[in-house]
Order: C-alpha cells, then structure tokens, then sequence
C-alpha cells in the first residue's frame, strides 16, 4: 500500500521537478557566446536555420557555381566570413529610364528650400553559415540587405532576426530583403555569394509614367504602403579575396527575375562598396607609391624647413586617434591664379551640385578620413618608418559628418590611398586613386602631423592633395586640408596635452601687437593702482614647487564654459549666447598636467619611449618684446573662442593669442578667425595672414579672487574689430557679460561662506530669542498691557519660525534617501557632512525652535489675559480686544499689496526677453517660468514676514490704545533682525552655490523679495511700521491722557463699542483683579510663570 501511495507521489510530482530543473532564473546554463560573435565577428552556435531554397538556388546560380573553386579553408574561417562579407552604407544606383525600385516622397522638404538629392544607400549582414553541411566548392549561407533611398543618410537596422519589410515616410524609404544562397570562391581572385530572396515589393500602379502615385504625404497617421510578395530576386556579390590598394571594391547585382511584364519586375540595382575593418590590408602598391613619392621629401607647400613637425616614435597612435573618421576642413584656394575649372575643383574629387556652388571656397565642405591602416617598421638604416592605407571621402556641406564616416561606398568621391611616413622628414607621402581601379592612380596626398602651434596655425593635422606629374588625371589647384584640434579635445584624446611621446609647443607671434593694446587700454590712474593693491586677482600659486602645476592650475582658472548675457543687459528679446575660452597654453606651459602624470601608451611602433609628464614645455620664445614687458607680471597665452548664438556669426570662433595680466585679472588678445569668403573676393582682402583675419582685440576682464561678496563674480568680454568701417572684414564691437563664475578655489570660498552665514545665523536668532524674553519679562512686569498685543503679528512671526522647521524635516528625510546606492545624492549632502556645518545646522534648528515656543509662549499669554478680562465683564464683549478685525485689514492690506506687487512683477517681466520655452532671464541670470504667480506669491508671505509690525499697528488704531504694549527693545530688536539678511543682500555679491540647500540659509531667496529694490524699499516700510508703533505708543498717550476726562461721559455711553481703560494700577494687582472677579474669596494671585 505504501510503495503504491509513493508512486502516485513520485508520478505526480515528476512534471514539477522537470520544470523546476528547466528553469534558469539567473541565466546560468545559457551558452556564452563569444565577444566577437556579439560584435559580428562570428556566429552564435544554436541558431535554427532552414534552406528550403536549394532548388532555386541551383538554377540561379548556375553560371557561379559552374566557375567555382574547392574550398579549403576550415569551421573557423567559414566562421570569419560574417564579418569580412558584411558591408554598411555602399551605394547603388538603377539605369535611367527604366523600372524602378523604390518611390521616395519629397514632402520633407518645402518648396522654398533647396532640396538636396537623396542619397541611394545598401548594407549587406550575412547572418548565417552552414558549418556542418558544406559542400566541397559551396558553402550554405543565408543574409539581409537593406536598401534606402534617405536625405539624411539614414538606412535600416540590420541584425540576424528580420523579416521582410517596407518603409515608406517623408524622406527615407527602406527595404529588407531576406536571401539564403551560396558562398563560393573562383580562379580571379574573387570571393562570390549567390543568393535568392523574397521581399515585400512597393506596389505599382496602373500609370506608368507615374507608378508611385500613392507615395505622397506618407507621414499621416497609420499610413501603410501597398506592397507586393516577391521569391524571385537574385542577389550576386563579389568581393576580392585580397584586400589592396586597387582591389578593395566589392561589387553588387540586384536583379528581378520576373517578366519585365510582372508587376514585380523591376531593372537591375547595381552596388558598389568595399571591404571592412575585418579584411587584411595588404601593402605591395610600392611601384605606384615610389611613382607619386619619387623624390622624399616631397616639396609642397607646407613642409618648409621640416620644423615644428612631429617626428618622434608614435605616428601610428597619433594617426589613429586623431584621424580614424574624423573630418578634416578643406582650406579655400584662395591663392589660386588659373582658370575658374581648375580652381573650383575640390582636388582631383569629383562634386556635387552644393561643392560646386561655393565656387572654389568650399564653404562647410570636408574630408572624412576612413579606414586607416598604419603598419609601423624601421628602415634598414634604423630610422623609423610606417606603411599607411587610408580612404579619403569628400562630404558637401548639406551631408552630415558622421553619416558620411560611416559610408563605404567607392565613387568618384573617394581617394583610396597608400604611402609610406618616414620619421626623419615627418611626411606621410602616399598615392591616391580616385575610386575605382588602379587606372585613376594620379594623385599624391602628403599628410603631416604639426607639434607647433601658432595663432594662424591650430591643426594637428594638416595635408595637402596634388596631382602625380605626367601620369594624366584632370588639372587642379593643390587641394589643403586640415583637422583642428581644440585644447579640450587634445587633452582628452590624450589624457594629457602632450608628454613626452607627442611634445606640443607654442610660438608667440601676437604678444607685440597685444602690449601695444594692454598699453593704450591701461593708461596710469591712481585710483586703479589702489583698487589693484586691494584686491586679487588670479595667478600663479607661488607656494607650488611645480611651475607646471601651478601654470596648469591657473589655466584651469582662466578656462570658461559658461552662459552670457549683453553688456549692458537689453530690455528687448534677445538670444543668450554660450561663451567658451579654452585656454590651450599660458607661458611655456602647453595644455595641463597633473601630480600624478602618466605617460599615454601609444601601441604598434617600434622603439617607442616609456615615461613622461602629463604636460609639455616649450622653449620656443614669443617675438621681442620690450624690456619693460619682460621684466613684468605677464604671461604669455594662447586660447580659442567659441560663441553661440546667430547675432555672434562674425565672432564665433577664433583662435586668439596675447599676454594676461595677474595683478589686474585683464588678459590681452589678438585673434584669428577664418574669412569665409569667395575665392575671386580673396585678392581683394587687406592684412590677411594664411587665410584668416587677425585684425581683432579682444579684452577679458576676470573677477577678483578677494572681496567676492561685494564685487560681481562675471567675466567681462569686450570684442572689436580694428579694421576700418568701409573694410568688408569689420563688424561692429560685442560686449558681453557672463553669468557668476567659479574659481578653482570657490569651493572653500563657498564652504567659509556658509560657516559666516550659519555664525550671522545663529547670532541673529539669538538676538531674537533675546528681545522676545524681554518681551516676555515687559508684559509679566505689566500686565495691563498684555491684552493689546495683537495675536496676529506673533502668528506671523510663528509661521516664519515654523516654515523653515518644515522644509528642515522634509530636508532631513530627503538626506536619508539620498544614502542609498539607487537615489541620486545632491552636491550639498555630500558637502554636509562635515561636523562643522552639521553642527551649525543643528544649533540654528535649535534656536529656532525655542524662538518658535517663546513666539508661542507670549501668544498663550496674550490669550489667557483676554479671557481673564472677558471673563470679568462678560456682558461688554467690545470691551476686550479681538485681532478679528485685524486680521481682516491685515488681509485686506495683504491682497491689495500682492495685487501691487504681481501687476509690478508682470509689466517687468514681460519687458525682459522672452525665451521660446516661455521663461524669462532677470539681470542676474536666472531663468524663471514665466507664469509664475505662486512663487511669487510664497516671495510676497516671505516679505510679509518683514512687515510684522502691521497687525499691531493696525490694532493699535482700531483699540484706540492707551498703553505701551510692545516694549521698544522688542519691536526694534525683531524689526533689526528681519532686515539684516536684506542689509546683508545688498552689499554682497551673487554667487554661485551648488553645494547646499537653503532650508538654513542666511539669505534664503525662495522665502523673500531680494533684488535692489526689494534691499532698499522693504526695509524703509519695515522701519516705518516701527515708527508708527513707536509715535502710537507715545504720542497717542499722551494726547488720550490729557482728553481723557472730557471725553469720560462719551466713553461711558459707548463702552459696549469702545474699549473700556481699566484703572492704572500696579501690575502686581491688576491680573489678580481680573481673577478675583471669577473666584471672589480666593485672594489676590501673582502670574510668576515664564514657562
């Protein structure tokens, strides 16, 4: 009985134990797949793939399996040929004049715009091969192509899981097709796959002459094309086995094989790209290379003398990292004396419509440099050397750049290139093919790496393409080009600007021209001289042993990336630009470095030298200058300008050279900026240096490191041309002014800035505990005062204490959040932990606290005595005062002020710029929503606060007093104590904290109205609500005192309205009166509480 009960279990929990040992929740059992196999280097292992097309296979492709050879290669290399065969962005193009592929909607583009020919893009994924079933001169292998007609260079997605699809929308159309075929390989050298797919066809219709009439405003809502189901396509591709110089191309045909009267049908696409990154390059172009280079060095016009060149031991790293896709800026033949054919010519490069319209100045055209190879060696004689294959592609200026690297189509547009860098001339000397073939082998590209740098003179690449003598090709002007470096980017492609594998220096050529601007712009004052002794500016850190440590530390402060607003600031719209000073060397210092510097690991050159600064001195020296300017503060520097902004084109970038001044914060400078300029308008150009316009002074004035809180931490820019105004280089003078900066040091400048504003905090609240026990001994020594304190000015005063308690909780628990590892943790809370802040923090809570409860305590008093007095004449209720009425004039006050106050904030607002996403900028820089009536409204309960003498100077009228009920130390000291911060806002400057919240902030700006005028006017009302109190409770005494016996009989009458004076008594006395009325027998009784 009991096996057959623990058979029944073991059967009934089997299916159970099968699926729970199936289930994997951690992806434990998975199969790894090899990184290369993710990256396309091979492929996964468990993909199902079924070829059900063998049949269709066989008969396509008859003529290439007829021809094809025996493989001999094994499962690794038939593993390789995903990679190898795949291809990204080739061209293809269809005859003219016959049936299409694909319909393309030009709705994209308004008929007012120039519309740019859409570009005919294929890309090719092999997804699959048939390791286990190969034949013995065929190999099975299935794939993708994806073909697109796009404006913007875009094509489909590719991966190994796809299906058939259209697209069609404004401006792009795609399509996939899905092949499965054979790889084989024949006796020319050539690589062949054959493949028959199937695809969803754009439908046609019956008009001919216009098939794709449905193709029009294809981006409505669930718009679909018609499409066709098509088997018969047939796919050849032929790739060389061998990657050259001259066999690099892959070659494509895309061919229906349906009747040409079929729906379907549609003429031959023919493709043209060329093997990738995953191909072996194979140098052996030597006769073609000694051909163009025949005499080494080659002289054209950059190589000079050969100096400032680099010609260490890390070419091929430098080439790589700066090169590899990157673009290159085509310089304008603007020294060209020929015919217009031969100087409008990019080169030996065929163009397009947009390269040709700029007429030889090439305007926003470029060179992007793809697929380098750089194979390192030393000569015989031991000097050093490298082979190097590149691939040179001309992009117009309407193509994007980065769509344009990615492209590996070989067209008339392209100059494969091959060549030979030797280290003791520093040229790279190579011939170049103009796309296909070595029959266009005509060209000499001469390729040079630049290690010095001038203002004129920024590139770090620079080259120049001319044409091979007597070995034919079309004629033209010798095509320069260039690829900038910019001080950031070289510090961080590097990781350090130079060191000792690629050492940067700087020639000074500006610094003359500079100190003769530093001397006309700083004439000798006095008063400046003062000012000058007085405060700081930024320099060079003498206590530093390191000179470079103390240069770089200074340039990292003299460096901005920061917004900017005109000087002075418009009342009208305007475009806020970004301003960036990249300052690229300051004395004999060019780019940073650091205490722990590391030599940068450039691989794959021999002989290559170990060690290093992070950083790299010149001993190249500026041009003479005066004895005067030597023997001074001056450092030499160079920078490079950006500006934002459209009203800025003319100024936008520059390279900018001269001296800055450490002991006034002022640096000097003499620009260069391109001249973007037809090349017929060039000759005609004054004071041109290699193509740029360096007739441009530009001064910067940089904030005193001292007395921060009373001068504005901005930058000062002032940009002018100094060319005369009938020039056509001139433009008008910029002033421009940043948003508050940070020094490197501001962080401690903020940190002791909190500790002084947590000290003003602490004493402020200390005061104001101080004058509320005064307040509280005042009214325990003169109890008949006590009922005419108005509730209403201590609940104001008891919300400004418990606001910040609030936020201070909610703060608290927002810190604890921001402990664990998923919440982003806020600058401040970090900066918070320190035991000194945490202990400010903590004693203002503290004092806040108790100033709260004492607020409390005098309210609890003033309540409790007008129940006493309530109490004693129940039936004359008027005779006690009531905050009722008020707190309605309060209120009333209050409305009609906001109502002031947002009808105030709304004119200035809409006066301000207005940017597009409906905010405004205010003169400090800040940007504010522009319906902003709440906070302005939590600003005006702030300011209320300010002002809470109204309720009793309101009461004081409307109870006609009698009395002194505030003490004069308690009003003054609490009025003192409100208008500090205001005080203290003024005469500050605005900076810039990041780092801590503002629950305990000295000036806590959400909380009050703080600009200039909130400064000043809120403090003189605030002072004259204290002199209202001051004159009620002085002169109305006296003048109710001297009417106050003819008007007895008057009072008496109305002493269910007005408020009844009780007799002048001690005060010791007057509260037991009010008590003795409720228990008559118990005796007099004393309120000696003041807790």
């Amino acid at each position: 009985m009991m096996s057959a009960i623990l058979r029944l279990v073991v059967a009934f929990l089997l299916p159970f134990l099968a699926i729970a040992s199936a289930f994997d929740p951690f992806h434990q059992n998975m199969p790894q797949m090899d990184p290369k196999m993710a990256m396309g280097g091979g492929q996964p292992p468990f993909i199902p793939h079924e070829y059900v097309r063998s049949a269709d296979v066989k008969r396509q492709c008859r003529p290439v399996l007829s021809s094809a050879t025996e493989l001999t290669f094994d499962a690794n290399r038939a593993n390789a040929l995903m990679p190898e065969l795949t291809f990204v962005k080739g061209d293809w193009k269809q005859d003219d004049g016959g049936v299409p592929l694909l319909p393309f909607d030009g709705t994209d583009v308004s008929g007012d715009n120039a519309a740019t020919d859409p570009l005919q893009l294929a890309s090719f994924m092999l997804t699959h091969v048939d390791v286990g079933r190969r034949g013995k001169t065929a190999l099975n292998v299935s794939g993708v192509l994806g073909v697109a007609v796009s404006r913007n260079g875009t094509g489909p997605v590719m991966g190994p899981y796809v299906s058939p699809e259209l697209k069609v929308w404004p401006g792009s159309t795609e399509l996939k097709i899905l092949f499965e075929g054979v790889y084989t390989e024949n006796g020319d050298g050539e690589s062949v796959l054959c493949m028959v797919g199937n695809a969803l066809l754009p439908r046609r219709g019956s008009d001919a002459g216009n098939p794709w009439d449905w193709a029009k405003n294809t981006g409505r809502d669930s718009f679909q094309p018609p499409v066709t189901k098509d088997e018969n396509i047939l796919l050849v591709l032929r790739y060389p086995t061998t990657l050259t110089l001259t066999t690099r191309a892959v070659r494509g045909e895309l061919t229906s094989t349906n009747a040409k009267s079929d729906v379907a049908y549609f003429d031959a696409v023919h493709m043209l790209s060329q093997l990738g990154a995953y191909s072996n390059y194979k140098f052996g172009s030597e006769k073609l290379v000694d051909k163009a280079c025949s005499a080494h060095p080659y002289r054209d016009d950059i190589l000079g003398g050969g100096r400032g060149l680099y010609k260490g031991n890390s070419f091929c790293g430098i080439l790589d990292r700066f090169t590899s896709e990157d673009v290159l800026a085509v310089v304008p033949n603007w020294r060209c004396n020929s015919t217009d054919a031969v100087c409008r010519r990019l080169g030996p490069l065929e163009t397009d419509k947009a390269i040709n319209a700029t007429d030889g100045a090439f305007t926003d055209v470029s060179i992007v440099m793809q697929d380098v190879r750089c194979e390192p060696r030393n000569a015989p004689s031991g000097e050093s050397s490298a082979r190097v294959s590149a691939v040179f592609r001309a992009v117009p200026p309407w193509e994007h750049k980065y769509s344009a690297g990615k492209r590996s189509g070989l067209s008339g547009m392209t100059l494969s290139a091959e060549g030979v860098w030797r280290a003791s001339t520093g040229q790279l000397c190579m011939v170049g093919c103009l796309g296909v073939g070595a029959k266009a082998c005509h060209s000499r590209v001469c390729l040079y790496v630049q290690s010095t740098f001038t203002a004129t003179r920024r590139s770090l690449t620079v080259g120049q393409i001319t044409r091979v003598d007597g070995s034919g090709g079309v004629a033209h002007f010798p095509l320069t080009i260039k690829r900038t470096v910019h001080p950031t980017e070289l510090w961080n492609r590097f990781g350090v600007s130079g060191g000792a594998l690629l050492s940067m220096a700087y020639n000074y050529t500006k610094v003359r021209q500079a100190s003769e601007f530093l001397r006309r712009s700083e004439p000798f004052q006095l008063g400046a001289a003062l000012a000058k002794s007085l405060l700081s500016y930024p320099k060079k850190d003498d206590s530093l042993t390191d000179d470079a440590m103390g240069l770089s530390n200074l340039a990292g402060d003299l460096t901005l990336h920061v917004p900017a607003v005109p000087d002075p600031f418009p009342r009208e719209r305007f475009e806020r630009p970004f301003f960036q000073l990249e300052v690229l060397s300051l004395g004999p210092l060019v780019g940073r470095t650091s205490l722990a510097a590391k030599a940068v690991d450039f691989s794959g050159m021999p002989g290559e030298l170990g060690g290093g600064k992070a950083s790299s001195w010149t001993s190249s020296q500026p041009e003479s200058t005066s004895p005067q300017l030597a023997e001074s503060s001056l450092l030499n520097v160079s920078v490079e300008l950006s500006l934002s902004g459209s009203p800025y084109a003319n100024v936008s970038g520059m390279f900018l050279e001269g001296v800055y001044n450490p002991v006034n914060g002022r640096m000097y400078l003499i620009g260069c900026r391109s001249i973007q300029a037809t090349r017929q308008a060039f000759p005609t150009l004054k004071e041109v240096e290699d193509g740029m316009d360096c007739s441009i002074e530009m001064r910067v004035d940089y904030p005193p490191t001292t007395a921060r809180w009373l001068i504005n931490p901005t930058v000062k820019v002032h940009i002018a041309s100094t060319r005369d105004p009938g020039d056509p280089l001139h433009f008008n003078a910029t002033k421009l002014q940043t948003l508050p900066i940070m020094y490197r040091e501001q962080r401690q400048d903020i940190l002791s800035r909190r500790s002084v504003e947590g000290i003003l905090r602490i004493a402020t609240l200390a005061a104001a505990i101080a004058v509320e026990l005064s307040q509280l001994m005042y009214i325990k020594a003169n109890t008949d005062v006590m009922p005419y304190v108005s509730l209403v000015m201590l609940g104001v005063q008891a919300v400004g204490y418990s606001v910040p308690l609030i936020t201070g909780a909610e703060a608290l628990f927002a810190r604890i959040a921001a402990g664990s590892d998923d919440v982003a943790v806020p600058p401040w809370y970090e900066v918070d932990k320190s035991s000194l802040y945490w202990t400010i923090d903590c004693i203002v809570k503290i004092l806040i606290l108790a100033a709260f409860l004492l607020t409390l305590r005098l309210a609890q008093k003033v309540a409790r005595s007008r129940i006493r007095l309530l109490t004693r004449s129940p039936l004359e209720p008027g005779r006690v005062p009531s905050d009722r009425k008020v707190l309605v004039y309060n209120l009333g006050a209050h409305l009609v002020g906001f109502a002031v106050v947002l009808a105030a904030h709304y004119v200035n607002v809409y006066s301000r710029p207005v940017r597009d996403d409906g905010s405004y900028m205010d003169a400090r820089g800040k940007t504010h929503a522009l319906r902003e009536w709440a906070v302005t409204l939590k600003e005006y309960i702030g300011m209320a606060q300010d002002f809470f003498l109204l309720p009793q100077v309101i009461g004081n009228v409307v109870w006609r007093i009698n009395c002194r009920p505030l003490k004069k130390s308690y009003y003054v000291g609490v009025t003192a104590v409100r208008l500090l911060p205001h005080l203290y806002d003024y005469i500050k400057a605005p900076a810039i904290n990041p780092y801590f919240a503002e629950e305990y902030e000295f000036v806590n700006t959400s909380l009050d109205f703080y600009s200039r005028f909130g400064d000043v006017a809120i403090p003189l009302v605030a002072v004259a609500l204290g002199g209202a109190v001051y004159v009620q409770q002085r002169w109305n005494y006296k003048i109710i005192s001297k009417t106050v016996k003819t008007q007895q009989k008057k009072l008496q009458h109305l002493g269910s309205r007005v408020y009844e004076r009780l007799p002048s008594m001690s005060s010791g006395n007057f509260e037991a009166e009010l008590v003795s009325g409720v228990n008559e027998g118990v005796g007099l009784r004393r309120d000696t509480s003041l807790s």
